[in-house]
């Protein structure tokens, strides 16, 4: 049975998505502005992120927002985490790869998540020691142990150029070792792939606390492994971060040491 926090992040997610497929096929018609380098923001980005607010200041006024386009709402004890379009500059070329991305922090705690992806419908949800699920089957992460097995997802840097040198230090050391890597452009999906095993493994630098909230608790709760570049867990204030079964995300933190 959904806790009452999950029905409402499920509720909010779709109230997203409702928005996000109303204007999928006139993107061009769109008001698009940039933030900065290769970062751009829509109206739909905005106009799902405000649905998302109302749904849950209707039931919940107290609690907190973080929210990718209206930053951050002080709250009580409890902080949702949200990106109302993981995956914008996708969108708005019609690649079909992008996601809402919604969890739930009390005190700190990553609570309930979920990941949606509209075009498909395919609903990733977790609860902290209740599991995760896709459309109400039980997720697990993969069984690959070797790294030559594993397919890997990753996200190149398009807005902060500072990693980009370590960031192809270990993109090269990975190619060789690995059966490929996948750069799709949504890191929220790319997190809820792990957990359902269509990715074994995943890594990247300077992400924010909106693009994974969500993706690691998805993880945790299938049974992988989540962490920052030094096997640490300060991967939210940091934005670097690795997951994945729990051999492969060894040898990934292992090639970033490296």
């Amino acid at each position: 049975m959904p806790s009452p926090l999950m029905n409402i992040a499920v509720r909010a997610a779709r109230a997203a998505g409702r928005i996000i497929l109303r204007h999928v096929d006139r993107v061009d018609m769109l008001d698009v502005t940039s933030k900065g380098h290769n970062d751009f923001v829509s109206q739909v980005d905005r106009q799902a992120e405000q649905a998302i607010i109302e749904t849950v200041h209707h039931v919940y006024p107290g609690h907190g927002i973080l929210g990718e386009e209206s930053g951050a709402h002080e709250g009580d004890d409890y902080l949702w985490i949200i990106d109302p379009l993981d995956g914008t500059t996708n969108y708005l070329h019609g690649f079909p790869q992008f996601a809402v991305s919604v969890a739930v922090q009390r005190r700190g705690v990553l609570e309930e998540a979920v990941v949606y992806d509209p075009l498909r419908e395919e609903m990733f949800t977790a609860t902290r020691g209740d599991g995760a699920v896709l459309n109400q089957k039980r997720l697990r992460v993969s069984s690959r142990r070797r790294l030559d097995e594993s397919l890997i997802g990753t996200g190149f840097p398009f807005r902060d150029m500072d990693n980009l040198e370590r960031y192809l230090d270990t993109f090269k050391k990975l190619v060789p070792e690995t059966a490929g890597i996948r750069r799709a452009g949504s890191a929220a999906l790319d997190l809820a792939y792990v957990a359902a095993g269509r990715l074994d493994g995943f890594w990247e630098f300077g992400l924010h606390p909106w693009d994974m909230a969500a993706g690691v608790l998805l993880i945790r709760e299938a049974g992988g492994l989540v962490s920052d570049t030094s096997g640490g867990d300060d991967f939210m204030a940091s934005g670097n971060l690795v997951a994945g079964t729990p051999k492969i995300h060894t040898a990934i933190l292992e090639a970033v040491r490296s």
